[in-house]
């Protein structure tokens, strides 16, 4: 279980992001959609993590945190978790097939394709590297409304495309501020601290303004008493501003550890869902989009 890192999972719930603000997720046939596709990313994403851990166990020794990986520690054999990670990775891809649209699984497809691209080349170029990461979380971000009749906005995909840039970035600050923080990542000797702080700034402002325009957009539509939509601007900035002072604590180095232990965040996270639901499925803004 620990070579499968079940805690990135949480990464996946990104795949009801779309139906959820189409307000689609109430109905059954979305909503088992959306849980199909989320398992079967947590298939593939589990059998990359597998090919990376093997990959990287000479790094993973010489990092304070993933050095207790179970194949950096000695209790995985590397050709173990390479056959695991193979089979999860088919694994993954068949179950977004049973989904019963084949866009489903060619989303999944390029999911595996990408990060597999990733583990073995992509990740020790400067730039390239946070992009790819951040196309997984993308792919994700879409996984769950693909091959259905449900349209995504434009809005929707700035907001997911920037929003992970800018969650990527946070991620390698954190990494560049460990001690011997280029031996277990080759492409952080090409980073500095100024460069991914205006990668997270130029991010950070086209994802607020992405968000915003989507929140009058969908208000508009709404026509309600109360500007939830509106109002739902004011937590996501938070949300986002706290996310980027959490790792600049220095506490984690992982998007999930911040996800799951600031509990500041998590409070914001909870009225910015809150504010949204009540647009959403209490108002209702037809026709449906995201």
């Amino acid at each position: 279980m620990q070579l499968l890192r079940p805690r990135q999972w949480i990464k996946n719930l990104l795949v009801f992001a779309a139906p959820a603000a189409a307000g689609v997720l109430d109905e059954r046939e979305h909503l088992v959609h959306s849980a199909v596709v989320f398992a079967a990313f947590c298939l593939a994403a589990s059998g990359t993590y597998c090919l990376n851990d093997a990959a990287d166990a000479d790094a993973d020794r010489l990092h304070p945190h993933k050095r207790h990986r179970p194949v950096a520690a000695g209790l995985v054999a590397p050709s173990s978790a390479r056959a695991l990670g193979v089979v999860l990775l088919a694994a993954g891809i068949a179950l977004a097939a049973l989904s019963g649209e084949g866009a489903a699984a060619a989303v999944v497809a390029c999911y595996v394709v990408l990060t597999t691209a990733y583990t073995y080349r992509l990740k020790h170029i400067a730039v390239i590297d946070i992009v790819v990461v951040s196309a997984g979380f993308v792919l994700r971000a879409v996984a769950g409304v693909v091959g259905t009749e449900v349209p995504i906005s434009d809005w929707y995909l700035i907001v997911a495309s920037f929003g992970s840039l800018f969650l990527v970035a946070g991620k390698r600050a954190a990494e560049l501020s460990l001690e011997d923080a280029t031996g277990h990542r080759r492409s952080l000797e090409d980073y500095s601290e100024s460069f991914l702080l205006l990668v997270q700034a130029v991010a950070l402002g086209v994802t607020l303004m992405a968000y915003c325009l989507w929140a009058f957009e969908k208000s508009d539509l709404a026509g309600s008493w109360f500007p939830w939509f509106e109002a739902s601007i004011v937590p996501f900035t938070a949300l986002l501003l706290r996310y980027a002072l959490a790792h600049r604590t220095g506490r984690y180095t992982s998007i999930e550890d911040v996800v799951l232990r600031d509990r500041h965040l998590q409070a914001i996270a909870v009225v910015w869902v809150a504010c949204l639901a009540a647009g959403v499925y209490v108002v209702g803004t037809p026709p449906l989009s995201t």
